[in-house]
């Protein structure tokens, strides 16, 4: 082996592949496979254990996997020489060398599967106004300081060479970086983090250009012919991609039936044509990840074969070849060959592009409106460094562009901004904060005669009809109409992005195979049973399951919801045993409780074991129960149970639990003024029953809930309850927190009920605190239509032989 300079020959023998164990003395290093398969070990373990180290100070993936690196170069432990032969010999340099870089192909395919490239052709005004500014600004104002620094600051040669390259790649904006940096903060969804990533799609393709020509121009040695054809080469190819390529794709995906998943035959197809225009792309003086990220592109996202893809590379090439190609950019790195003088230039670039581009962005965004914090914020944002900028410093390093030093430097300042941003993001912005509504979003304090506004999460078609018969319950008429807000739930993996459709809003039923046009049929169906009384407005919300509850409270907060109605997470088979558990389901409905905008039902839908019938379109009754202990939950629940007791179809039981044996007639008061309320607004309906249950304890208030069994198709109870010796004793035995003590019992098994059960959560104000309930209630009289806390009637008890009053006391024990 020698050695000239900065460049190695190795010596490698033809038979040292593989050891075949350490018992005929030989040391497995010496070997190629054992020793790759060292390197990849001690990486992942090293790159883990750092990420356990810096994650609570907010740091992101890609600073632990490159500080990883750096720990076992010449920079920590192979300074000495002694590790770095060991572990990091020349001769192992190739393989390992080639199998990142192999990895990083297939990552840059999944990239662009996941992309939407119709957000780089039109991004919209806002994305291509920021992504612009940012890029040429930056540009514009960091290139010249480059310059003057070489004029007037005395510096090494091979900086003064370097320097001009470096200024220029701190306008690059790419996309897979910005993608990764809020796919690790959880801000995917949200407002600012949907702008920065348009407007990075867009500075992609002006990006890739400019690297498509450099790349061009060096590989020719600026031969001005060579390079011209070299650029000609790389348009025809792309050409190739989307005009042929793409439409063969789509015209094979035709073939697949809709909702069945693609055949092997076609991923280990698609993974071919990776490799081939992998080849292709080096054949043109391209760099080889040009051709798989274009082909990416082409490939239509999401489901079938979008998804099937981004499933068979997640693991092996998210979690292992992409991070360890992120380290070898740090095994490069040598903190001994910087010079101090160097480093202060090379920095004060980088500082300075930094602030040139958030200050872009806050200046092109008083043109947009949007305010001073959200705009820095989008700045940090485009300032991501990451996979990109160390694919482009490793070619000039290839290509002797850059020396060791600079190298270093770069990439110690590209870690330095990213450690900096990232906290700095989560510290300033949290989406949860954005969506804090103005005013009550309730349905005990609406207006009266207020449009009751309702957003239903639907994950599938079985829910569809119980569903529909609560919509229906919900008694909508011309004075008091109902808004319904579809979220249509579905959980993609082949996408960078959440993506949030809004159906076409109209009144004609399309024919349609795919299952939300199933659901969205049967909403328009209930839409058009209820002319000038309902209207419809339904949405798709395709995203990530750990970001699914924030496109939902969006929703809630823009369309003004009154009340969130979300799934449970527990499927009910026909037998009325437990089939499918969706652990994601309930995961989001927490999530959702705790970030509403406004009040939160959870339907758990045991529609499929009575086959209940609607009640849209027959006579048939809908029996409704409320269970009543006390809080701002009950209340809730008490009020929609109340305007559901209006329709002509419905029977509605109000059952109230009160402590047998105590007088406490003071702390129950506002309780008593609800009930009032309620029983004056029903005053004269036949179908209104009240009653009360005194009960002594935990036991006492289960067997009572075991006796309402299958007498009615929906129970209401609300999620949480003000503090009560009614409930000692059961909260130890919740199995779903999110259903509260009583919503817990009313979902189980073991109750052996059939009837569904909608918990419901008032609203809460920022900081977890409850809505006060000790507001005067609108109650609508059924008769009169006159609001009860008007006339006086809050503090009337009533007396009517037209309405049912019972009470039960629980004498059974002792």
């Amino acid at each position: 082996m020698g050695d000239q300079g900065n460049a190695y020959i190795a010596c490698q023998a033809a038979d040292k592949i593989a050891t075949f164990g350490v018992w005929i003395k030989r040391n497995p290093l010496n070997y190629s496979v054992p020793l790759i398969l060292v390197q990849f070990s001690l990486i992942s373990i090293t790159s883990m254990l750092i990420d356990i180290c810096l994650r609570p100070l907010g740091q992101s993936s890609m600073v632990t996997q490159i500080f990883g690196g750096m720990l076992l170069g010449p920079s920590l432990l192979g300074h000495k020489g002694s590790i770095g032969r060991l572990l990091f010999p020349p001769r192992g340099a190739l393989t390992f060398v080639t199998g990142a870089t192999f990895g990083l192909m297939f990552f840059f395919f999944a990239i662009g599967v996941k992309a939407d490239p119709m957000k780089m052709i039109r991004p919209g005004r806002q994305a291509a106004v920021l992504g612009i500014s940012a890029m040429f600004v930056t540009l514009a104002l960091t290139l010249p300081l480059s310059f003057i620094l070489i004029r007037y600051v005395p510096m090494d040669g091979t900086l003064a060479e370097s320097l001009p390259f470096i200024a220029a790649s701190q306008c690059l904006t790419p996309f897979p970086n910005i993608s990764c940096l809020l796919t690790e903060l959880k801000m995917s969804n949200s407002d600012l983090g949907r702008i920065a990533v348009s407007a990075s799609m867009l500075c992609d393709i002006i990006g890739i250009t400019l690297v498509v020509i450099l790349l061009s121009i060096l590989q020719a040695n600026f031969n001005p012919l060579q390079s011209v054809v070299g650029i000609i080469a790389a348009f025809l190819f792309v050409v190739f991609l989307v005009y042929i390529i793409k439409p063969l794709l789509l015209r094979i995906l035709r073939r697949i039936p809709h909702g069945k998943s693609v055949g092997e035959n076609y991923i280990i197809g698609t993974f071919t044509c990776v490799l081939v225009v992998g080849v292709i792309s080096e054949l043109i003086g391209q760099h080889f990840v040009l051709g798989p990220l274009v082909l990416g592109l082409m490939v239509p996202e999401g489901p079938p074969l979008g998804t099937a893809l981004i499933s068979k590379l997640d693991i092996p090439v998210g979690k292992i070849f992409y991070p360890i190609y992120l380290t070898t950019s740090g095994l490069k790195t040598n903190i001994f060959k910087i010079h101090l003088q160097s480093l202060w230039i090379c920095l004060s670039i980088v500082l300075f592009s930094c602030i040139v581009k958030i200050g872009a962005v806050v200046l092109s965004s008083r043109y947009l409106r949007i305010n001073f914090q959200d705009s820095f914020v989008i700045g940090l944002m485009m300032n991501a460094r990451g996979i990109c900028e160390l694919i482009v410093y490793n070619l000039w390093k290839d290509g002797l562009l850059l020396t060791d030093q600079e190298f270093s430097i770069i990439v110690i300042a590209l870690i330095g901004v990213t450690a900096i941003i990232t906290p700095l993001i989560k510290f300033m912005y949290d989406p949860s904060e954005q969506r804090v509504p103005l005013k009550r979003r309730t349905i005990q304090h609406a207006k009266q005669d207020a449009e009751l506004r309702i957003l239903v999460c639907l994950q599938n078609q079985d829910n569809v009809p119980t569903i529909i018969n609560i919509l229906e319950a919900s008694d909508a008429t011309e004075e008091s109409p109902i808004a319904v807000i579809a979220v249509l739930l579905e959980e993609v993996v082949g996408r960078a992005n959440p993506l949030l459709v809004s159906h076409q809003s109209t009144r004609i039923l399309q024919p349609s195979n795919s299952k939300s046009s199933h659901i969205i049929n049967a909403l328009r169906q209930y839409e058009l049973c209820n002319e000038r009384c309902v209207t419809v407005q339904s949405f798709s919300a395709i995203s990530h399951a750990e970001t699914m509850h924030e496109d939902i409270c969006r929703v809630a907060l823009d369309q003004n919801a009154t009340i969130v109605i979300l799934p449970f997470h527990k499927h009910w088979e026909i037998d009325g045993s437990i089939g499918l558990v969706n652990r994601s389901i309930q995961t989001m409905d927490i999530k959702v409780l705790e970030k509403a905008p406004c009040s939160v039902g959870i339907l758990v839908d045991r529609g499929t074991l009575t086959g209940s019938m609607s009640i849209l379109n027959t006579q048939s009754i809908y029996r409704v129960a409320v269970i009543y202990i006390g809080g701002p939950d009950d209340a809730e629940a008490l009020y929609y149970g109340s305007r559901m007791g209006r329709h002509n179809n419905v029977t509605l039981t109000l059952v109230r639990y009160l402590l047998f044996g105590s007088d406490n007639a003071r702390e129950r008061k506002q309780d008593n003024i609800l009930m009032d309320d309620v029983r004056q607004a029903h005053n004269g309906n036949q179908n209104f029953i009240y009653q009360e249950q005194l009960v002594k304890d935990g036991v006492g208030l289960t067997a009572s809930l075991r006796a309402l069994e299958n007498n009615y198709d929906l129970m209401i109870v609300g999620r949480n309850h003000q503090a009560s010796q009614i409930l000692m004793g059961l909260s130890a035995w919740s199995e779903c927190q999110e259903l509260g003590v009583v919503g817990d019992i009313l979902a189980s098994t073991d109750i052996g009920s059939t009837a569904s059960v909608l918990v419901v959560q008032q609203q809460r104000l920022p900081g977890g605190k409850l809505m006060s309930r000790m507001m005067k209630p609108v109650i609508v009289s059924l008769e009169t239509g006159v609001d009860a806390s008007v006339t006086g009637a809050v503090t009337t008890p009533v007396s009517s032989d037209d309405a049912k009053w019972e009470i039960a006391i629980d004498r059974d024990r002792d």
